[in-house]
């Protein structure tokens, strides 16, 4: 996937196609990207299980060769100059896109088995344990938003063709319209993109916000309490949780994420007066003792 994304880049600056929109190179950037992130982050959980390690082991082989085998259709389609997602034109094109759906899928399933172990597993500090597992956890439901774009769009079941473009990033309007630069999301209506990207990668941001509670725990004595740490590691995984499905809701309701609608903007001041407020309790209630710092690194 690094070497993929250098070739990719290569593609950005001197392929100046454009497909839908975009650069013809970008999804293949942005996915090999984002594997890299993803399976890196994937590993080092599979450090953490104390048994179980020869199941985790070929799931996490599974999500590597199914990655590769994903990239690498994606890939062969910038080559050819076709869409690589919701492309029925041909009949090659179609199978193309039923494979990409079919690893996926199976994707999804070798991560689940992960999740499972990681539940399962017992973990020595609670903090890093509910860190991997809700991270893990709402990973999983950020993949299967993708699951929703390969439905026909209102407009694509209302003509009655089952032949080519089936399925969409956006909601309300047409792929490849106005958009954000570098991530391409729409701005003028709803783009699942958003909620499917900010799901996937709670992998790595919530244990990486605990990373960050053991840094300061020598410089601040209430995060030096693993009580502390748990309870802020929940209080952050629900609100992530939280924000994740209001994106998912702004997204499906054909609204941009430039723009958000006073309900949208209401719901968000909500998630944030309670995770804020359950921030303060987190941080209220500690007894001030000096504990040990166990790191998620020792923890395995």
């Amino acid at each position: 996937m690094a070497l993929l994304a250098v070739v990719a880049l290569g593609g950005l600056i001197f392929d100046d196609r454009i497909l839908v929109g975009a650069p013809i190179w970008a999804k293949p950037f942005k996915f090999a990207v984002s594997f890299v992130a993803y399976c890196m982050t994937l590993a080092w959980m599979l450090t953490l299980l104390p048994r179980g390690r020869r199941l985790a082991w070929w799931a996490g082989t599974v999500v590597a060769v199914t990655g590769l085998g994903e990239i690498a259709l994606i890939t062969m389609q910038a080559i050819r100059g076709r869409q690589s997602h919701f492309n029925n034109e041909t009949a090659f094109d179609a199978a193309v896109f039923r494979t990409m759906g079919l690893t996926i899928v199976v994707l999804w399933l070798a991560a689940l088995v992960i999740a499972i172990l990681l539940l399962r597993a017992r973990i020595l500090d609670r903090a890093t344990a509910w860190a991997v597992r809700l991270g893990s956890l709402i990973a999983l439901v950020g993949t299967a938003i993708g699951f929703v774009m390969v439905l026909p769009t209102p407009e694509q079941r209302a003509s009655g063709d089952d032949r080519g473009i089936v399925g969409a990033h956006s909601v309300g309007v047409a792929d490849g319209g106005p958009s954000m630069a570098v991530t391409g999301w729409s701005t003028t209506g709803g783009d699942l993109r958003v909620a499917h990207f900010f799901g996937m990668h709670a992998l790595q941001v919530i244990p990486l916000l605990l990373l960050v509670l053991v840094a300061l725990a020598p410089r601040f004595a209430r995060l030096r309490d693993p009580r502390v740490r748990l309870r802020l590691t929940l209080v952050a995984s629900s609100a992530y949780a939280a924000v994740l499905a209001l994106l998912t809701w702004q997204a499906l309701r054909g609204q941009p994420l430039t723009h958000p609608d006073a309900t949208t903007l209401t719901a968000a001041a909500v998630i944030v007066l309670l995770a804020g407020a359950a921030t303060w309790t987190s941080l209220r209630h500690s007894d001030g003792r000096t504990a040990p710092t166990t790191t998620p690194e020792s923890s395995s």
